[in-house]
């Protein structure tokens, strides 16, 4: 699968592959783990353009304060809850 996007958004999504089915990182863990710790709102954004929502499993990417965040995908939030509670089980 080749992956198009900016340099940035690239090195977004390696990082948000490497989330076990299961597990959950936040915005602001991505975006130090990538070297750019004041960029969580660019990661979030990055998370809104992902083209591959399978492989890219952005709905494991949540927010600091433990609240969901959003979701790029057809029914928003509510499937990014779906999809996480059905990892979890």
């Amino acid at each position: 699968m080749k992956i198009e996007g900016t340099e940035f958004q690239i090195k977004v999504w390696k990082e948000i592959m490497k989330i076990p089915s299961g597990q959950t990182k936040t915005y602001k863990q991505i975006a130090e783990s990538i070297g750019a710790p004041k960029s969580y709102r660019a990661v979030a954004n990055a998370c809104g353009k992902n083209p591959h929502l399978v492989t890219i499993p952005c709905h494991r990417v949540i927010r600091s304060d433990g609240r969901i965040g959003g979701y790029s995908g057809i029914g928003g939030e509510i499937t990014k809850a779906k999809l996480l509670s059905n990892e979890h089980n």
